[in-house]
Order: structure tokens, then sequence, then C-alpha cells
């Protein structure tokens, strides 16, 4: 296994001068794995955010091709981590390595998939409004307009998704892209991973000739590491996926500072799926086993994971509960990431056996004993749902909540009353989408995607890919931080009024020398001027 350090990555070199060390946890066992990890200091994130300060001067300048081949180098670089990275990983998560091979070739391929956008170029939505001096009453001028980047970002690496969403994962990705160095904290459920693959990065910087500093990592178990680099003030925008609790508290800080920064919090949902009565008479086994196979998969531990399913009154509705809970029953349990999140799992699933006019439908047979979870399943009228907010809360691991609906009203009633999710799921026919048409209306001001006949769990890395939703899925309903739409988080658009030709941005000169596409004069265009 590559050896591990425990240190922070200040640009091209390490450090540890914190005096508080930490040490990963495998969640199987709960037993200590190697290296102490440090405590990043005040100073280290001082000095990594003067560095990332300055290499921004020189790195968002660069040419496409080569910030393209940035990114494709730490693809590279990640593969080549090898088995290193895979068991390191198991290690700190126990997730199955089918599971972390699968999720670190997503990894590379988002990587990929922005290096092909970078190398395209048209993502900075170049427009041109041409001068035209004998406009009368006044001269029109020549205005010109691109998305330049915003500077250095911090990113803040997630539990669920050690490599995805973390170190090398779509925040970091995005912003790369965008032309913004990156200072990660890594997750301090998964340290060794994260180091790892921070020196994959930095691998990567050196051999494409970046400046120092276009990369860091810090770590630490103490909300006072994110806090000191939300609060600095060479950080201009944020990267975070993980509880609502987290996000809202660094939200909070970067707008009280001197110069509020944006922060583009992912902060999970309860993923409401309606199930209609079309489909219910249609296919009930089917969906209740794409049902079992959802709210379970990876333990119930995904942000998009199916928390809420709306029943209407049905003959078919009863064969859908029993084969939901004969599903159930027979499922596996899994380990969850950590001591943490199982013991926050346990207190959710108590507060629904708590409350009044909530049942349990089902659990597995399993036994709940370490970090294991045992599935569960609820149900509730949906009146009780809708008069008990708590209720439709997040319960982060393998738990659902039927909710029984009596008429179609109830069921338009409950989604108007929704707060923002990140998905929502429709089952249904051609006739059902008709008879609830308002439906679809309803729900798309309360989440960023909407499925139909499939469930939300997976989210495919693609141009039109929506992972955000109003608050308080997100703190920014307007972005996504799945999909090429990411990189627009870390830009802002810079407008150039009756500049030479010499002083332009190649991307705004009349010769267009990158050849992207261009609204010109409110033409879409790749044609020289």
């Amino acid at each position: 296994m590559a050896s591990l350090t425990g240190h922070q990555f200040i640009g091209f070199s390490t450090s540890a001068k914190g005096k508080d060390t930490f040490k990963a946890i495998n969640p199987a066992n709960s037993e200590n794995l190697p290296t102490d990890f440090f405590e990043a200091t005040e100073e280290e994130i001082q000095q990594a955010t003067a560095l990332a300060k300055k290499a921004y001067s020189s790195f968002k300048e660069i040419d496409n091709e080569q910030k393209a081949l940035f990114l494709e180098t730490i693809a590279n670089e990640l593969l080549a981590l090898g088995d290193a990275l895979i068991e390191r990983c198991m290690e700190e998560t126990a997730l199955p390595r089918p599971r972390l091979e699968g999720e670190r070739g997503r990894t590379m391929n988002q990587l990929k998939l922005f290096a092909s956008v970078v190398r395209e170029g048209s993502w900075v939505d170049a427009r041109i409004d041409r001068a035209n001096p004998d406009r009368v009453p006044l001269p029109k001028p020549d205005v010109r307009q691109m998305q330049r980047p915003l500077g250095p970002v911090a990113v803040f690496g997630a539990s669920n998704f050690p490599l995805a969403f973390s170190v090398a994962g779509g925040d970091t990705a995005s912003a790369f892209a965008a032309g913004c160095p990156v200072i990660v904290k890594g997750h301090p459920l998964h340290p060794g991973t994260s180091e790892l693959v921070a020196q994959a990065i930095l691998k990567a910087a050196k051999a494409c000739n970046l400046p120092e500093g276009v990369f860091s990592l810090v770590q630490g178990k103490t909300i006072a590491v994110g806090m000191a680099l939300v609060n600095d003030p060479n950080i201009k925008a944020v990267g975070f996926t993980g509880s609502y609790r987290g996000g809202k508290a660094l939200f909070d800080a970067a707008n009280q500072r001197p110069e509020p920064i944006p922060v583009y919090a992912e902060m999970g949902s309860t993923n409401p799926v309606f199930m209609l009565p079309g489909a219910l008479a249609s296919k009930a086994e089917a969906l209740a086993k794409g049902l079992a196979g959802s709210f379970t998969l990876g333990v119930g531990q995904f942000c998009t994971n199916p928390g809420l399913v709306v029943l209407p009154s049905s003959e078919h509705t009863d064969q859908f509960k029993k084969t939901l809970a004969a599903c159930n029953e027979t499922s596996a349990e899994g380990i969850m990431l950590s001591q943490g999140i199982k013991s926050a799992f346990n207190l959710g699933v108590e507060q629904l056996k708590s409350s009044p006019g909530v049942t349990e439908l089902s659990h597995s047979t399993g036994v709940a004993e370490g970090n294991k979870a045992v599935n569960q399943i609820f149900e509730a009228h949906i009146t009780t749902v809708l008069q008990n907010k708590a209720l439709q809360e997040e319960v982060f691991g393998p738990a659902t909540l039927l909710v029984n609906a009596s008429a179609k009203e109830e069921i338009l009633q409950f989604a108007r009353g929704l707060e923002g999710h990140l998905t929502a799921t429709i089952h249904g026919t051609e006739e059902d989408l008709r008879e609830y048409a308002e439906l679809v209306s309803i729900l798309e001001e309360k989440v960023g995607r909407i499925v139909f006949n499939g469930f939300p769990t997976g989210v495919e890395v693609c141009h039109s890919m929506v992972h955000g939703g109003p608050f308080p899925a997100t703190t920014a309903p307007q972005t996504t931080s799945v999909g090429t739409a990411a990189i627009k988080r870390f830009v802002r658009p810079v407008c150039y009024q009756d500049f030479p030709q010499e002083a332009l941005p190649d991307a705004l000169k009349d010769s267009n020398p990158l050849n992207i596409w261009r609204l010109v004069d409110g033409t879409l265009s790749r044609n020289s001027l």
C-alpha cells in the first residue's frame, strides 16, 4: 500500500504543525487504522489559501488544452494508484470493492467529461453585441461578455462518496475546469483515502507544469478547520456535500464575512416517491421490489434515498405492501459509514417509532450489532404526515416511510406542502399522467430532478443532469453539483465595453481563434466577424 504521511499538503509541500492528531476508524470492526493525521492549523490554512491566490493569477489564464490535459492526467493518476486506493478506502468506509471500483470509474469519467467541456470551450457563454456608431439618438457601444473564474475554491469532502464527491470529485473537477485553484478539506472518516487522491492530483499538477498552490489538502476533525477555511479572505466560493446542519453553518459563516461568498451546499433530502393508481394496478410487485432495492442501496446512505413513498387508496396497495415487507424482511443488514452516522440513524428510527400515528410495517431480520443497520419500513396516513412536519425530515440510512392517501386531492395537498428536495419520483401510466398533470407542475417547483417510472438512487453524470434543488436541499437552487452545468457555480460574467481587439480575451475576439459557439448580435455563430 502507498505510504501515508498524515500531513497537510500545502501546494507541493507537506506540513505537520498541529499538536492534535486523529486516526481513521474501520467501521466494520471499530478499530483504529494506521497513521496519525494532523489537525490543520490556522497558519497552515492561511499558507494554503495564500498559495492558491498566487496560483490563481496564472491558472485562470492557461489555455483550454492545458487545462483539459490536467483533468485527464488526474484521472489517469487516480487509476495508477491501483489497489492501494481501493483497499484503504474499503478499510475506512466498509464499502465493498465493486462499489468503490465503480465510484473510482465515475470519478475518472467526470474529470474526463469536464476536460471535454473545457477543450470545446463554448461553456464560457461568449456574447458579442457589435457597435453601431450611427444609431440615434445615441451611438451603440461595442459590448462583449464571457464567464470568468471566481478565484480559489474551498471544497468539503462528503462522507458517503469518498471518491466521487470528495477530494477529486465533482466540485473539484468543475472548479478546476472553471480555472479556479482548489483547497480541499478532507472528510475525517476517510483521511487516508483523501491523502492518496491528493497525491495523485499533485502529481498531475507537477506533470502539467501548473503553478504551486493550484491544489492543497487540509485535514481535521474539528469544526475550526472548516470554519477557518471558509472565513479566509482568499477563498471566493465553497462547495459542500453533507448534512443540513453542516452546510447551513458554512452558509451562515460565509454570509457573515466582510466579503460574503457563495456556498454551494448540497444537504440531502427525503426524495418523495408518488405511486399512482395505474402503475400499482399494472406492476405492484415489481414496484415493491424496486423500492426495496432502492431505499436499502448503499445501506441507505445516498442523498437521493427515497425516504417518503406516497400511496393512493387502491385494491393493489395491499399487494404492494405485502411484497415490499417480504423483500425487506429477507434483505441483509449493512455496515454504516461510522458510529456517528449509525447513532443518528438509530435516533431517527426511534423518533419514527414513537410518533403518534406511525406504525412499523417491516424490518429486516438481521442483527444491528456494531455499525450494522437493520432496514426499516414505517407507514402513516397522509393527514398524520401533514400535521407533523418532522416526519418529512431525512433519516439518513435504510429506512422509508409509506404515506397512505385516501384521495387524489390529499396527494396534491401533500405535494404542495413539500419543502425543497433533490428529487421526486412519479410511477404511473400515461393515463395517470393525464389525471395527475397538476402533480408534475407542483413538483417542478419543489425539486431539481423529477424521475418517471424509475428510482432516484443513482445520478447519471452527463451534460443535462441536475443534482440540486430548492432550500433546504441546497443553498443554491439555481445550480447543480453534478453534470457539466456545475462549472457555472465557480464563474461570474465579465463585460468588456469598447475594448481594442488585442486586449480582449480570445473567446471574444472578432477572429474567434478558439472556434467556439458565441451569441453574436443575438444569433449563435462560430464564424469570425
